[in-house]
């Protein structure tokens, strides 16, 4: 009976550690998701910037393996080059190790106070506010966490099974290397395993290796979870791995030699797992970082590209269930989905010809852009002929489809007609941009693709909540609009020669990122305002006149 209660404290423990991790990671989203994303996407110009991001990101996230599904995404949409993205995840390794290290200090006494705090943060309603107060909460349960797994362990110093059971493990290291990993895999976080393994009294030696072990396990949570990506994505994930795996494989032998020079440090704040994980992390980065060329061809190698899939259109367009309204809605919806990836495609095109100085992808744009224009007519022809037995429900959802499709129409025309030909004049001038200039207009594109992804899971979920950070998102852009219009101001102020010849064109390519993204963002205005959240005009009341005597 005493072992059962001391697993179900262990258990009840590390749940409540994933438990506030999870809570961290979602209110660090909700808070400074874009931001976060942000850094991600347009941090990569170069390889330490490339690594300072990936640790910003994992320090934000708390999670190695979130930061890893992000930059998969990312280089799935082309946003990110995939052998930089192998840089940004060796700065995610050592975030998740710094984080180990920041939440191992021994601070249990704050943890009601940041609970507290994030509670009345929580309450007051503002997006930012809340995400913030919720990552809190989850900080301060993680702290009672380990002080709970301190607990749980303490019966465990003493116990005969276990004292008898070290030693059959500490002369099977490959043996606990695996059952480390496999906890890491189950926790799917590294930060997690780690945390479990300082808090239970371990031989030097065997701690390392369990440390490693959790490294190994926490690169397996990222390629499990981006296996239904394409080849190029999955390759970030696999490569990280990899990476890991080559590091467990060169350090697994020193083990008996590192292991008791760490542990006889004169410093120990937070324990000889959490400081051996810094260390494991910090030397892989400085080991890989030069071979980063060669790993990223050996899992080119191992995951050559998918090949090109060739699949003929599938038309949503029933002209059978246009007597059932709800159907033929459904697969109206569905076909103006479609419309928008298209859209979203040719964003996505047009924003790697102008990163790359190459016109080729703006062929596709144009092609699209056709497709766009029959599809959007063959909708408009559909919702027309529905049938008079439609609710009055169905005919607000019908106009709320057709007012997307045609914002989606509207957008393609400002790529093909607006952004296309600004990316070919940049291109065919040999135009180049001030790097302040450069980085404003790819935040911009960044959060422009944003909003329309989230345009499209607003317009299929009608979520209120999305809808509403969606709004939020474009105060943000407009925001970003008129500080990157002030700041090339004052360089052509400055005299600047670049932002001088590329005047015009980078304020027309604000103007048009602006457009895309005001037509993006109008899915949400009839969901809020079904909830009486949207305001006839943006005007103020006018004041009322002094009344003269």
């Amino acid at each position: 009976m005493n072992s059962i209660a001391v697993i179900l404290q262990l258990a009840g423990a590390v749940a409540l550690l994933l438990f506030g991790l999870g809570l961290v990671r979602d209110g660090m989203l909700e808070a400074f998701g874009l931001r976060l994303k942000m850094i991600l996407g347009f941090g990569t110009r170069s390889q330490p910037r490339a690594f300072g991001s990936g640790l910003l990101a994992t320090l934000g996230l708390q999670s190695s393996t979130a930061t890893a599904l992000l930059t998969a995404s990312f280089v799935d949409r082309q946003m990110i080059g995939g052998r930089m993205a192998q840089i940004v995840l060796l700065g995610a390794n050592v975030g998740t190790a710094l984080t180990a290290v920041l939440v191992s200090i021994q601070i249990e006494a704050v943890a009601p106070a940041l609970m507290l705090l994030g509670y009345v943060l929580r309450k007051r309603g503002n997006v930012l506010a809340a995400g913030i107060g919720g990552a809190l909460i989850g900080v301060g349960l993680m702290l009672v966490s380990l002080a709970l797994l301190e607990h749980a362990t303490l019966p465990m110093r003493d116990s005969p099974l276990l004292a008898a059971f070290l030693p059959m493990l500490d002369n099977a290291w490959p043996v606990a290397l695996l059952m480390a990993a496999g906890i890491a895999v189950v926790c799917s976080s590294s930060l997690a395993a780690v945390l479990l393994i300082a808090s239970i009294p371990l031989p030097p030696e065997l701690t390392m290796v369990l440390v490693l072990g959790a490294n190994l396990g926490g690169a397996v949570s990222p390629v499990l979870a981006s296996a239904g990506l394409g080849a190029v994505a999955r390759r970030v994930a696999v490569g990280n791995l990899l990476v890991r795996g080559i590091g467990c494989l060169v350090a697994l032998p020193l083990v008996a030699t590192l292991a008791p020079l760490l542990a006889g440090l004169p410093t120990h704040l937070t324990g000889l797992a959490v400081e051996g994980h810094l260390a494991f992390n910090l030397a892989l980065a400085a080991l890989i970082w030069p071979l980063n060329g060669a790993i990223g061809a050996v899992v080119e190698r191992i995951l050559p590209d998918d090949p090109p899939v060739t699949t003929a259109r599938r038309n949503w367009l029933d002209d059978t269930v246009l007597d059932a309204p709800l159907l033929a809605l459904s697969g109206a919806s569905r076909e103006v989905l479609a419309i928008g990836d298209k859209v979203e495609r040719m964003l996505s095109q047009t924003r790697t010809a102008f990163a790359r100085d190459d016109t080729s992808p703006l062929a596709e744009v144009a092609e699209i852009e056709d497709q766009i224009d029959t599809r959007q007519q063959e909708v408009k022809n559909y919702l027309s002929r529905l049938t008079g037995d439609a609710s009055e429900d169905d005919r607000r959802r019908a106009i709320d489809i057709l007012d997307y499709v045609i914002n989606l129409e509207h957008i393609g025309d400002i790529i093909d007609k607006g952004l296309g030909p600004e990316v070919r004049k940049k291109i065919g001038l040999g135009l180049r941009f001030s790097d302040e200039g450069y980085q404003e207009l790819e935040r911009l594109f960044l959060v422009t693709q944003e909003a329309l992804r989230m345009a499209q899971t607003v317009f299929m979920t009608r979520d209120h909540d999305m809808a509403r950070r969606l709004m939020e998102l474009k105060i943000e852009i407009r925001k970003l609009e008129r500080q990157s219009a002030q700041r090339h101001l004052i360089r052509l102020r400055e005299g600047q020669t670049e932002s001088r010849e590329t005047s015009s064109l980078h304020l027309d390519i604000l103007r048009d990122l602006k457009r895309i993204n005001a037509h993006a963002v109008s899915v949400a205005h009839p969901i809020l305002d079904e909830q009486g959240l949207l305001v006839e005009s943006r005007l103020r009341a006018a004041p009322r006149a002094a009344h003269k005597e």
